[in-house]
């Protein structure tokens, strides 16, 4: 497996062009020559003209053509939509063929990529399907706070729908099987309630007892350290204060805002369950500041270490077989 990490550049128009020469002009030389950009190399020399930077980016630079490339900052096109895709799809390839070991993404925006035809819900979906994978699940990770969510990128009815016994069980196992992976030897996984203190006895919902409670009964047989229901109102201050290693949430909103709320700038978006590993920022295309050189780059960077860390997992894995 290589070690070296593919960097998408996310949407031309975005900051993510930005954000990905800040990074790698900080690297040391040795981080830089395992680093390679997905995207646009007039685009990112644009980038690196607005950053002030002086730095050599064609060795680290897949250069992939955009039309009228550099385009305008901070609008929404299609054209950058369906660049914004074939990043993505260059550097799932690579990963496929062991070229890189992990890709970190820049931010993409979902209405410049439907506009480009290409219909996903957004990074997770776009690489399960590029990658013909069953699953994937979303873990937004900080230094304090993990969540793993059942659903993401539905609606909130939708994602009531989703939270069956089956998916709440494999969202589990998956979420146990990763931090296991980057060095948990038995993750403590509590598991929030969908509904107002867990349904209440059913006053409020059956849900938690009749879906939930039954998935978290069959990971515990299978040797899983985990509770819950907890009602969701005090469990992420639980992890957060210590009490817990991963929090599964049952919907989109549920884990993205304790998480945006103590870790804005720092947690990373993790794909687990693909056959390739992924990270990423965990913000948008910021178009309205795009281009300023202004974008701050600490989730970058934060994405970034998290790759390295998966990527030396896997030498280790390997040297120890």
């Amino acid at each position: 497996m290589s070690n070296i990490i593919g960097i998408t550049m996310g949407d031309p128009c975005g900051v993510g062009p930005e954000i990905t020469v800040k990074a790698l002009a900080e690297m040391s030389s040795e981080d830089r020559n395992a680093t390679r950009i997905y995207g646009n190399l007039a685009t990112l020399e644009a980038a690196r003209e607005v950053l002030g930077l002086r730095l050599d980016l064609k060795p680290f630079v897949v250069d992939l053509p955009v039309e009228g490339a550099p385009l305008a900052w901070g609008t929404l096109s299609p054209v950058a939509g369906d660049a914004a895709f074939r990043f993505i799809e260059k550097a799932v390839r690579h990963a496929e063929a062991n070229a890189i070991g992990c890709i970190v993404t820049a931010p993409i925006n979902k209405e410049a990529l439907n506009l480009a035809g290409h219909h996903y819900d957004g990074h997770t979906g776009m690489l399960r399907s590029l990658t013909a994978s069953a699953a994937a699940y979303m873990l937004l990770a900080s230094e304090r706070l993990k969540v793993i969510h059942v659903s993401t990128h539905v609606s909130l009815q939708e994602a009531i729908r989703r939270a069956t016994t089956e998916r709440v069980l494999a969202t589990i196992r998956a979420g146990d099987a990763h931090l296991k992976r980057i060095g948990y030897k038995s993750p403590r996984i509590a598991v929030a309630g969908l509904n107002p203190h867990c349904g209440e006895n059913g006053l409020f919902g059956t849900e938690d007892d009749d879906q939930i409670a039954p998935a978290v009964a069959a990971a515990k047989s299978e040797g899983i350290n985990v509770e819950g229901p907890i009602s969701a109102d005090t469990v992420f201050h639980r992890a957060y204060s210590g009490g817990f290693d991963l929090v599964v949430a049952q919907y989109h909103d549920q884990g993205h805002i304790p998480i945006k709320l103590v870790a804005f700038d720092t947690a990373v978006n993790v794909s687990v369950d693909l056959p390739i590993d992924r990270t990423s920022v965990d913000h948008g295309t910021a178009f309205d500041i795009a281009g300023k050189g202004i974008a701050n780059h600490g989730n970058m960077n934060s994405a970034i270490a998290y790759a390295r860390k998966l990527v030396a997992g896997q030498a280790e894995k390997r040297n120890a077989s």
